[in-house]
């Protein structure tokens, strides 16, 4: 069992870069798909003194944390899940976003990305993904890579195109 006070080296990367958005009036979204990674996260945000809220499938009034995270300029960071955050939600006042593990479907993705590019957004938006080389990270961003490719060679205007599919592409479609 993994204990909780060690601190990934991604997670310090993670913590530093966040410590210094915030340090230089930026608010920070962070994106992460597992509720482990929202404690040990959060964790890390009160021992540096960080204001942050967090969201998660269990939150109940999550309009009431996107208008405190929104309006109130003592909570620079919005810890939540991508499948919580990354759809229907206004979070304008956030102009840094880390993607910290990866989902095997980069539009769930985008579309988390997508909450700080809304109508009312003033800045420019910054967005990180953070992988780990040599791990399943790697290998998941290689998926979205080549399932976005293989998009692209479906919907591209050349006739040829249905041409240059191999059978593994058809079968990695049909998930065969």
């Amino acid at each position: 069992m993994k204990n909780p006070n060690v601190v990934s080296s991604k997670r310090e990367v993670l913590i530093n870069n966040v410590q210094d958005a915030v340090e230089n009036d930026h608010k920070v979204l962070i994106f992460t798909n597992y509720i482990k990674s929202i404690s040990s996260i959060t964790s890390d945000l009160k021992k540096r003194g960080i204001k942050y809220l967090e969201m998660t499938g269990a939150t109940k009034d999550r309009q009431g944390l996107v208008d405190l995270f929104q309006k109130d300029k003592k909570y620079k960071v919005f810890v939540m899940t991508l499948k919580t955050g990354g759809v229907g939600l206004n979070l304008t006042a956030a102009d840094t976003i880390f993607i910290y593990d990866p989902w095997w479907n980069k539009t769930v993705e985008n579309q988390a990305v997508d909450r700080a590019y809304r109508l009312g957004q003033d800045r420019t938006v910054f967005s990180y993904k953070l992988i780990l080389k040599d791990t399943i990270e790697e290998k998941i961003l290689k998926l979205q890579e080549s399932k976005s490719q293989l998009l692209d060679n479906l919907i591209s205007d050349e006739g040829a195109t249905l041409k240059t599919l191999t059978e593994k592409d058809i079968e990695f479609i049909l998930g065969e």
